[in-house]
């Protein structure tokens, strides 16, 4: 914890000395991805018109009054090593206004940060038992960061439209409109997770501890069975490994999810804490909450845009490095096709007659073949 200075009422016992960041903004930490996916989101045909609807019909009081019957309170009196972390992590990001936390019983580690009106936080009792003191820290400020970038109203949204989807199936065309707000509900989402992974870590402070999670929510409680760095190193060998068919198995087999993959997640927090823009962070130099009226939108958009273009130069998925050579100009893309998805294939191709002698083995371009610039994803 930050220090034992009262604060809005409540009084924080600290364990450590961490640093605190007066008027933060949620801009300070938020993925590009996570802005462009939610400007995205936001432009979808229909999107205004089912969010307004939902605003006023989602039963908010009926899930607060479910959590408060049905789950523990985090409070002095109940689960109190829970709620010293909650209030020191409303300290740090300096989120004026300490969101009530609910501990529900499911042995499924999982928490998320829900509401309408006001946010609620919800942890499981899988997830408690599976973390250390440290670990649960950077969980509790990954929510907290939630809640002060405004996500909890649309992961309500997501999850009660998860649920009427499954309801309505049955009505021809009415499931497809709703399936398309989800999966843009999801993608948006996925991103905003490395946005609040971020914030975790300025809450925690400890990057290690913040890697230790992951890997426990991968790979259970079995720190003695794991590492680090080898998990780290199954992050590259997912982006870079196969050929086209495994970047379109990529994307399907996410596509379902509401949480990007784990090591996804661990090697983006690592690239972020080894960023200037982090260390400038702590040191101190960070946009305000006072300054986001103050925030151009094509700015914003500006900098997604760069990250995209950067993120898909460096990339080494093979998809990615197609969409470069495309971008490029680089010459023979029928052949860099052929080649990708030649397991598809009964014959290997063959250099194709009337071509100026440059063959299919033989092709041309650059970054196809190498790792590509080492440009940094944030």
């Amino acid at each position: 914890m930050s220090d034992g200075h009262e604060h809005d009422g409540h009084e924080n016992v600290p364990s450590r000395q961490r640093r605190r960041f007066p008027g933060i903004s949620s801009r300070a930490y938020e993925h590009p991805a996570d802005r462009s996916a939610l400007v995205a989101l936001r432009k979808l045909s229909g999107f205004d018109t089912v969010f307004k609807a939902l605003s006023g019909l989602l039963p908010e009081r009926s899930l607060r009054l479910l959590f408060l019957s049905d789950s523990v309170r985090v409070s002095d009196q109940q689960f109190a090593h829970l709620n010293d972390m909650l209030r020191d992590a409303c300290y740090i990001l300096d989120l004026e206004k300490v969101p009530p936390m609910y501990v529900n019983q499911d042995p499924v580690p999982n928490a998320m940060c829900i509401g309408l009106d006001e946010p609620i936080i919800v942890v499981t009792t899988g997830l408690v038992e599976l973390l250390d003191e440290e670990e649960m820290r950077a969980v509790i400020g990954h929510e907290v960061g939630h809640a002060l970038s405004g996500h909890a109203v649309y992961r309500t949204i997501l999850l009660f439209l998860t649920s009427l989807a499954v309801r309505v199936a049955w009505i021809p065309l009415g499931n497809l409109a709703i399936m398309a707000i989800v999966t843009a509900l999801r993608e948006w989402f996925r991103k905003s997770e490395l946005s609040a992974d971020r914030a975790g870590l300025l809450v925690g402070q400890d990057l290690k501890a913040s890697m230790r999670g992951l890997m426990k929510i991968a790979g259970g409680n079995h720190l003695h069975e794991m590492n680090v760095d080898a998990f780290l190193k199954q992050a590259e060998e997912y982006e870079a490994g196969g050929d086209l068919r495994d970047s379109v198995l990529k994307i399907l087999n996410v596509l379902p999810r509401s949480h990007p993959f784990t090591t996804v997640r661990a090697a983006e927090l690592k690239k972020w804490a080894e960023s200037r823009d982090y260390q400038r962070l702590m040191d101190g130099h960070y946009p305000r909450r006072s300054e986001d009226k103050d925030t151009s939108v094509t700015d914003s958009f500006r900098e997604s845009a760069s990250h995209y273009a950067t993120h898909v130069k460096s990339s080494k998925d093979p998809l990615m490095k197609l969409v470069t050579d495309i971008a490029g100009g680089a010459g023979d893309l029928g052949g860099r096709v052929r080649r990708g998805f030649g397991g598809f294939t009964s014959a290997p191709p063959s250099n194709e007659p009337g071509q100026d002698g440059t063959g299919t083995d033989g092709a041309d371009g650059p970054g196809t073949d190498g790792p590509g610039d080492a440009g940094s994803k944030n």
